[in-house]
């Protein structure tokens, strides 16, 4: 009933959509034909929406919204953990999930938009590089695979180099003001963007984190 009665809401609105019935499934669909933004329930059959998640980001940044019960809060904290970009509670409105979807693929837009107007859309951090219009991130030549928020957030902190942001200014530059999140939320995501660098340069210190008052980037 959820899948037939969000999908004609989607569909209402000018989207194309795709539904799949359990985890595996969606899988199997999302890796085939790979779409704009995915909408997953943490709880699905055959393979949970945390499991789905998972995968897909072994291979793919896309857009991801999670749908989740009233009182999962753990799932909340671990999907942000694991990349997704936004979460809604269960039950909840038709319009609602339309705005998160708008708000989020604006989002994605925003990501890609010019970083540098002086440099046709790509910032030179250091080890740096972030590219908007193709969504793409070096460091040291090396690709690191960030999803929207992760990119959003680098690209907040790396503007003004050794400026410190506090978790508010980062709430605002990667999700504005349609979305409430928490300051786990923040923290999930930074610990996610340092585990990436380090997975090209274990020895990245690029982002500090200030106790107390927020983060910065530097450039070494």
């Amino acid at each position: 009933n959820i899948l037939t009665s969000v999908s004609m809401a989607l569909e209402a609105e000018g989207y194309k959509v795709r539904t799949f019935a359990d985890g595996e499934e969606a899988y199997r669909g999302l890796k085939k034909n790979p779409v704009d933004l995915a909408v997953l329930d943490i709880k699905m059959p055959r393979m949970d929406g945390i499991e789905l998640l998972q995968e897909l980001r072994k291979s793919s940044t896309v857009p991801v919204i999670f749908l989740t019960s009233k009182d999962d809060e753990v799932d909340e904290v671990l999907g942000f953990r694991m990349g997704a970009d936004d979460y809604i509670k269960k039950p909840f409105s038709q319009r609602l999930l339309i705005e998160r979807i708008r708000a989020l693929l604006r989002r994605q837009e925003l990501a890609q938009e010019e970083t540098d107007p002086n440099s046709e859309g790509t910032a030179v951090r250091g080890d740096l590089i972030l590219d908007g219009s193709r969504h793409l991130c070096t460091w040291k030549g090396q690709t690191v695979a960030l999803t929207v928020t992760e990119f959003l957030i680098l690209k907040s902190l790396s503007n003004r180099p050794g400026h410190v942001k506090n978790r508010n200014q980062l709430m605002d530059a990667a999700y504005g003001d349609a979305v409430y999140v928490d300051d786990r939320t923040i923290d999930s995501h930074i610990k996610r963007l340092r585990r990436k660098f380090k997975a090209v340069d274990d020895e990245f210190a690029g982002i500090d984190t200030l106790y107390g008052v927020g983060y910065r980037y530097t450039v070494v």
